[in-house]
């Protein structure tokens, strides 16, 4: 990712779906994500059915997907890391509510160990790439005309209030329809099962 571009620039690329600057943002961010994963899996049982790349990427795929369709406001790249950090936290504690459920505990688990575990590239492959692709047209299908309207201008990098003057209504309703409809199409995917923040 080139140094010198602008924050505002690269997030208005990322949700303009620029492949290049999605794969430089993971590049230079899933170092620190699967480092607060890993920070918060203290227990070895969990370590060896939960894997910090998983999380990462359920993370990466959720942040890229409401990104594109203008959820998130951010200005810095510090404020890019929080909400990348708080989002795995919430996924790892959702994993781990789901893995002591039902039966499933890691602590009912015998054996297995890193060799179970499949190691992925950091490089976005081309069946990802597709994938991702894939995934963006989907929601995209699932929003209303209204709601492609919001992440068009969005995309355009307009702020609430001059999207707001542009099709009337506050700010605030428009913000909350978007951020409504994201969360609706996240969870019909199965991409949260919580609301990020």
């Amino acid at each position: 990712m080139d140094q010198e571009l602008p924050f505002a620039e690269l997030i208005q690329r990322v949700r303009a779906g620029d492949q290049d600057t999605a794969a430089a943002l993971v590049n230079r961010y899933e170092s620190a994500i699967r480092r607060a994963v890993r920070i918060r899996l203290s227990d070895p049982r969990l370590g060896r059915v939960l894997d910090s790349m998983d999380i990462c990427q359920s993370v990466l795929a959720s942040f890229f997907v409401r990104a594109a369709l203008g959820q998130y406001e951010l200005n810095t790249p510090e404020q890019l890391l929080s909400l990348l950090a708080t989002m795995a936290r919430h996924k790892l504690a959702d994993q781990v509510d789901r893995e002591r459920a039902q039966r499933r505990d890691s602590r009912r688990i015998e054996g297995g160990g890193a060799e179970m575990h499949e190691v992925l590239s950091s490089a976005s492959s081309p069946s990802e790439q597709v994938s991702a692709r894939e995934l963006l047209q989907e929601v995209q299908r699932r929003l209303s005309a209204q709601e492609r309207e919001l992440v068009e201008l969005r995309g355009q990098g307009l702020e609430w209030t001059e999207i707001a003057s542009k099709l009337g209504g506050s700010a605030e309703a428009l913000r909350k329809r978007l951020s409504r409809a994201t969360s609706r199409i996240a969870q019909e995917l199965g991409l949260d099962s919580f609301a990020d923040e």
